[in-house]
């Protein structure tokens, strides 16, 4: 199907639909390990790549395929490869396309596994990161060097909801002959779609807001098919796949991602907007807002301003905590893009591991909170932080 005919909301529930013989109308979900062959030539054409077809589910699902083709097509992508997990997305990537000796600029706002990935794991194989501030442009210039590869950015950033400027730092990368992947976890390309804004390669925890109701654990990469051939050889071999059921799942969860989005959006608007006028809220992170210091930025790249809220309380630690504990109905848990409305401690949980300077860096305080707000009636998630909050 001709993605450029359709709109978005189209593409989700029709992109990627291969029936079988059967020709059903909800995609089928094949659950096999392997594929049989007609003959040993066959069988020898497909495993030389000179005959296109299924050969073994760690690397060829139909189910997968039609997940990776619906997203590919929602964000405008030659290809896309699906991954086990958001964080193995990343590691395919970088895996996929960087070697010993190569270098990475990555925001210092970023997942607190992310900047574990890149500081901790990666180094031991050779590929050093600098972490800069995410709104610096001219911080990131200053960080490349001529061993520069890859910049990495998460825009909204994870908890804080920074945004980066992706035409200019896609500049910047091509003009030294890197590459930008964005991760595009929080907008969905719904919201945002980077290859649109010059960025290479787009990157998705499907965990999130593509499953949308926190049910399985799914990844994916994005870019140009040249791109993609590296971190589709690194997942050939080192297996970090999307399961074929997980697969299925998530391609339901793509044909509601609009109306969710624009729920999602409209509901975290309305709660930043109370929070920001509540006396034991001393500020509001949330794109959506005027007050917002790149609320501009924003608005020029995002459609809205996403799901994502986060606020510090007054009073540090112990003033968030009660907060939180004081929840009835929103979910203390650290994962988000649920229809469920979510809460967590960042300092204790997601950015737990890093380590209090990468914490101050990044603007994780002991005060803060984030929320993804979900589809409840957005006056029982106002109602709910109240009682924390009085």
């Amino acid at each position: 199907m001709p993605s450029d005919d359709f709109e978005l909301e189209t593409l989700a529930v029709r992109a990627g639909i291969h029936r079988s013989q059967f020709n059903e109308h909800s995609e089928a979900l094949f659950l096999t390990s392997s594929f049989v062959f007609e003959s040993a030539a066959q069988a020898a054409a497909r495993f030389s790549g000179a005959l296109p077809g299924n050969i073994y589910a760690r690397f060829t699902n139909p189910t997968v395929t039609s997940f990776e083709e619906r997203l590919a097509a929602l964000e405008g992508a030659q290809q896309c490869v699906a991954t086990a997990s958001g964080m193995s997305a990343i590691l395919s990537c970088v895996m996929g396309l960087l070697s010993a000796g190569d270098h990475i600029v990555a925001s210092r706002s970023i997942f607190g596994s992310t900047v574990q990935l890149l500081n901790n794991i990666l180094r031991k194989f050779g590929v050093d990161t600098t972490f800069v501030s995410l709104g610096d442009v001219s911080a990131w210039e200053a960080a490349m060097r001529p061993n520069t590869k890859l910049l990495f950015v998460e825009t909204p950033s994870n908890p804080l909801t920074e945004v980066g400027d992706l035409r200019s730092l896609a500049a910047l990368a091509h003009r030294t002959g890197a590459w930008l992947a964005v991760d595009n976890c929080f907008c969905t390309p719904i919201l945002q779609r980077p290859l649109d804004l010059g960025a290479d390669i787009v990157i998705h925890s499907a965990t999130k807001y593509l499953d949308g109701q926190g049910r399985v654990l799914g990844g994916a990469v994005l870019g140009r098919r040249e791109l993609m051939e590296g971190v589709f050889g690194f997942l050939r071999t080192a297996g970090p796949t999307l399961s074929a059921f997980n697969a299925w799942v998530i391609l339901k969860g793509l044909e509601t991602l609009k109306l969710r989005m624009e729920a999602h959006s409209h509901n975290a608007l309305t709660l930043a907007s109370w929070l920001e006028a509540h006396p034991k809220v001393g500020r509001v992170y949330y794109p959506g807002l005027a007050s917002h210091p790149q609320h501009a930025l924003a608005m020029a790249q995002q459609r809205s301003g996403g799901g994502i809220v986060s606020f510090e309380v007054k009073g540090g630690k112990d003033a968030a905590w009660r907060v939180v504990d004081q929840t009835q109905m929103i979910s203390i848990t650290a994962n988000l893009g649920d229809t469920k409305t979510t809460i967590t401690h960042p300092a204790t949980t997601t950015h737990g591991r890093i380590s209090q300077e990468q914490r101050d860096a990044a603007g994780v305080t002991d005060g803060l909170l984030r929320v993804a707000v979900g589809l409840e009636a957005v006056g029982d998630i106002i109602a709910d932080l109240e009682r924390g909050l009085d």
